[in-house]
């Protein structure tokens, strides 16, 4: 693997405005010396704003910090800023995210996820024109999502994925698939993530232990799907920027095989917690630092604002990261367990809504 240096670079995130890219920005910004940081996010309305506005206003301090409030999927965008700012280092984490999402709302996935994407490594490979260095190391966020329904676990980044049971993990599957072919035909060096349920404080409300959250504090029923039957790696998000941080700095190396050719400077690896838990020991712990957190009354009745369901379609019954290549290469592996990172999430929600 290449080095590569973070201190005085322009890195371009896409996303920036998201739970894990404004995570990520922030760290970039206090850690590393001279960085300049392009943040590239649309601001869509498909969680609340007020949760992208205030990471984003909380990133706005910084003088080395340029937001460009703009869609991926607009190539003339894409284009002009990689001609203005010629980014060393490309994170792409702007996607729409979700598998329930995805069965009602599909054009979301194609444009953001196939057609940003494709603008994102086009814009990377024209980066090399006319001898310029261009961009020595590009990271993008795949997903869990892409084993399916795969019987062996944990999942392991050398198992086959060709059987995505949802539009949203065909389409990150895809992301490799094109990632690939470009590290192939322009030695653009690549780096897939696959995270595995990425919780923690100002998280995305989409995600089930917000959802649960909003709806026992409004009084409503959570449903519990597959009966709590359903095992989650969760995993905290500082562990997946400390995760993404690492990988940034370290590409695969480019080097020719015995036919001359360039083969490919491509990895993919999975960042998880390696320990899944059951949803309804999740949410025992979630209820408990809920009321801890004075979110709900001690009081508060939990069974009867449970209810057990059947499985969603497009859901998996079990997620379980293999992460000893994370280790192997990058001498990590993430460990905040479930009780720390959901009582910083009640601290937070306390904070925010009360």
């Amino acid at each position: 693997m290449s080095k590569v240096e973070l201190k005085a670079k322009t890195i371009l995130v896409t996303g920036a405005a998201g739970f894990i890219g404004s995570n990520l920005v922030k760290r970039l910004l206090s850690d590393v010396e001279d960085v300049t940081v392009i943040g590239i996010d649309n601001m869509n309305d498909y969680y609340d704003t007020r949760l992208k506005e205030a990471r984003l206003k909380e990133l706005s301090v910084h003088p080395s910090f340029v937001f460009v409030k703009g869609n991926i999927a607009d190539k003339a965008m894409i284009t002009e800023k990689f001609e203005i700012y010629k980014p060393q280092i490309v994170v792409n984490l702007a996607a729409q995210a979700g598998v329930r999402y995805s069965i009602t709302n599909p054009d979301a996935y194609i444009e953001s996820n196939l057609l940003g994407f494709y603008n994102i490594l086009e814009a990377c490979r024209h980066s090399y024109d006319e001898g310029a260095a261009g961009v020595e190391h590009l990271v993008y966020a795949s997903s869990s999502s892409v084993y399916g329904s795969n019987k062996k676990v944990p999942y392991s980044t050398d198992d086959k994925v060709d059987n995505p049971v949802s539009l949203y993990a065909a389409t990150k599957k895809s992301n490799e698939l094109l990632a690939h072919a470009y590290s192939k035909l322009y030695n653009i060096p690549s780096t897939g993530l696959r995270f595995f349920t990425v919780y923690g404080p100002a998280g995305r409300p989409d995600m089930a232990y917000f959802g649960f959250t909003n709806k026992l504090r409004a009084g409503e029923k959570i449903q519990i799907f597959n009966y709590g039957n359903c095992k989650r790696d969760f995993t905290y998000v500082d562990d997946i920027v400390e995760g993404v941080v690492r990988v940034m700095k370290k590409a695969p190396d480019k080097k020719n095989g015995e036919d001359g050719l360039p083969i490919p400077p491509y990895a993919v690896y999975n960042i998880g917690n390696q320990n899944p838990e059951n949803l309804l020991d999740f949410v025992q712990i979630l209820s408990e630092e809920l009321v801890r957190a004075k979110v709900l009354p001690e009081d508060y009745d939990f069974e009867a604002h449970k209810e057990l369901v059947p499985m969603q379609p497009g859901d998996v019954p079990v997620t379980y990261a293999d992460t000893s290549a994370l280790e192997r290469d990058f001498g990590y592996k993430p460990s905040t367990d479930l009780r720390t990172g959901l009582r910083k999430f009640a601290e937070w929600y306390a904070g925010f809504y009360n």
